[in-house]
């Protein structure tokens, strides 16, 4: 089984990607991990080091799809160190 990570913020555009990704992508195949960067800020860096950009983002085979616009990483990542 491949694994698929999908980081997001938790506002409403990321929330209803959520929905039609889990409901799109095949469970016999993808062991989807869902990440709440704004409740798991250790993530980000993770996170970032994958390519992702903005969430929220999807990450197949260490490859990140970004989807729609939510928020930056690199806003997320400054919420962290205010």
């Amino acid at each position: 089984m491949q694994k698929a990570i999908y980081y997001h913020a938790g506002c409403p555009v990321c929330l209803e990607a959520e929905d039609q990704i889990l409901a799109a992508l095949d469970s016999n195949k993808y062991q989807v991990e869902i990440i709440d960067l704004r409740e798991e800020k250790a993530e980000i860096t993770k996170a970032e080091n994958l390519g992702v950009k903005s969430v929220p983002a999807l990450v197949l085979n260490g490859l990140p799809f970004h989807i729609n616009f939510g928020a930056a990483l690199v806003d997320l990542k400054n919420e962290v160190t205010q």
